[in-house]
């Protein structure tokens, strides 16, 4: 296995320790109509797209948590007009799946984690 598949690896598991806050937080935004497409941004710098949920300082983890949408992601060019179908094609079930978009030293990526 590749160093950064092991990298990968090890960022998955390291992102299932906020499974539950994740979707508490998904139903609230699908329950609210804030978002048919909620997507949650793990990072460990200051950065301006959604909504603090988790802050790695107080929550003893390495990861900064915050509530964002495809319509945000839309509003800043983070996703571009002509990529929105393509994005919500590719988007998985709520019901199943957490959209998460990490920024680590891996670079940006978006994961789908199961519920």
């Amino acid at each position: 296995m590749s160093e950064e598949a092991t990298k990968l690896d090890q960022l998955e598991s390291e992102l299932k320790k906020y499974r539950d806050v994740l979707v508490k937080a998904q139903d609230i935004i699908m329950n609210k109509d804030v978002s048919k497409y909620p997507i949650f941004v793990f990072h460990q710098h200051d950065i301006e797209v959604g909504i603090p949920i988790v802050e790695k300082n107080k929550a003893k983890g390495n990861w900064n948590i915050n509530a964002s949408s495809l319509e945000e992601f839309n509003s800043k060019s983070l996703i571009p007009s002509e990529n929105v179908e393509k994005f919500q094609k590719a988007y998985k079930d709520t019901d199943t799946h957490i959209c998460l978009f990490v920024i680590s030293e891996l670079g940006a990526q978006f994961i789908f984690l199961e519920q």
